[in-house]
């Protein structure tokens, strides 16, 4: 994030409106991926929501291209995710999380995706978001994305990544110190 388009929780007047016309015309562009969500109550969300914009900017930087896919059941807010078609570039070559990262013994990388989504704001999708994604349209066909990976497989030293291939969406295995520049990650928020 650059320091002047972003001061600590909110964004200059400028950068926010190109923010909110960018996310209004992909709304536009993909309203299959929320067919029952009009772009006034996404608006009505964002306008006054600095903190929400401000992490919205930082996906965008990154290139995960986030958009609005639905609500949540338990809460009814509405759920942004990296909508990239690839898993986004501002987010490659980390491995799973910091205690990966510290394990590494030869050519760590510079950080992790847990830590990278933390300073985002946003939390990794788990398997079932990814695939929910994967049904809205298909995406990872050249790269691949770690995912939420449930603490017993983690606690053994390794960590999940999904991609699509063959027309299938596939849930593999990898040690959670492994990166390549074609892994990533996809986030979500909810506002």
């Amino acid at each position: 994030m650059t320091e002047n388009k972003i001061r600590k929780n909110n964004l200059e007047t400028e950068a926010k409106q190109t923010l909110l016309s960018t996310l209004e015309k992909r709304f536009k562009d993909h309203m299959y991926r929320h067919e029952d969500i009009m772009w006034d109550e996404v608006i009505n969300r964002l306008e006054n929501n600095d903190s929400a914009l401000v992490i919205l900017q930082a996906m965008e930087q990154t290139k995960g291209e986030p958009d609005v896919v639905g609500r949540d059941e338990s809460s009814g807010e509405l759920l942004f995710f990296d909508c990239s078609k690839e898993s986004p570039k501002g987010r490659s070559k980390v491995c799973y999380d910091d205690a990966a990262l510290k394990a590494r013994k030869k050519f760590p990388p510079e950080t992790s995706a847990l830590k990278m989504a933390e300073k985002l704001g946003i939390e990794l999708l788990d398997e079932t978001q990814y695939r929910y994604l994967q049904q809205l349209e298909e995406c990872d066909n050249k790269t691949s994305s770690w995912i939420k990976t449930p603490e017993k497989i983690r606690a053994l030293g390794g960590a999940l990544f999904c991609d699509r291939r063959y027309d299938t969406v596939f849930v593999y295995h990898n040690g959670a110190d492994s990166y390549y520049s074609s892994r990533g990650f996809r986030g979500y928020l909810k506002v």
